[in-house]
This record gives C-alpha cells, structure tokens and sequence, in this order.
C-alpha cells in the first residue's frame, strides 16, 4: 500500500504568524511566541494557547517531549517552503492568471528591494536556467 500524501491545510493568518515565530525561533512555549509576535497587538495567554492547540490537531504543531519548568514546548511539523509553496501558487493563479512573471513584476516594483536581493534572485534565475538545459 502506498504512503498516504498529507493534504496540505491552509493555516490562518495568524496561525501564519505563529509559523513564523517558530520558524525563526525554533521550537518555543506559548509564552515565548506571544513575545516574538511582531504585529503589537495584545493577546490572552488562554486565546494563543487555544489557536496553538488547534494547529497541533491540524498537525502543523507538534508538542516536543522536552519541557521549559511545566510549560509545553511547540515546534512546527511543516517547513516553510511545505506552507508557501502551495500559497504562493493559488496567489499566482487567483491574480496573476498563473503568469509568474506578472506576479515578480509587481514585487520587483517595490522600492524595498535592495541590490544583494536582486543579486540573489538573478542567481536563482540562472539556476533555473542551468537545470532547464
């Protein structure tokens, strides 16, 4: 029998957030990622304790064995290029008509990007390029 594909769940945003807290951090207590949170809005310890458990049913979190005092440890179960990847295309689809070049288009011509990310997205593109051959 085959292995069974994890059907991707597409987190919340601010399920989103704590991926990202995570993902940046390592592995952390409910405490910990209500500090790291950048967007400054104040949050129940109850209420992000409670959204860090649901993640865990979707199995985007996971509890680590090891404990910090009482307080369980979090980790993700998903990478980040799991979680993007799939967003990113259904964003392409739904606005740029699946056109990933439209789609850069419109990054690119944001003012915040700097010459070593222009650099590094010529180096990706030359990679693509190399394997394509």
């Amino acid at each position: 029998m085959g292995k069974k594909k994890a059907r991707f769940v597409e987190p919340a945003e601010f399920e989103l957030q704590i991926l990202g807290v995570l993902w940046e951090h390592g592995p952390a207590t409910v405490r910990q990622v209500m500090e790291w949170l950048s967007d400054g809005k104040e949050r129940a310890y109850t209420s992000v304790l409670s959204v860090m458990q649901v993640m865990q049913r979707k199995e985007l979190l996971s509890v680590a064995d090891e404990r910090d005092g009482l307080a369980h440890i979090f980790k993700p179960m998903v990478t980040r290029e799991q979680v993007a990847v799939p967003l990113l295309q259904g964003l392409v689809r739904k606005i740029f008509g699946g056109s990933t070049k439209t789609a850069m288009q419109h990054l690119l011509n944001s003012d915040k990007v700097d010459r070593s990310e222009i650099d590094a997205m010529r180096k990706l593109l030359d990679d693509l390029e190399n394997r394509a051959k």
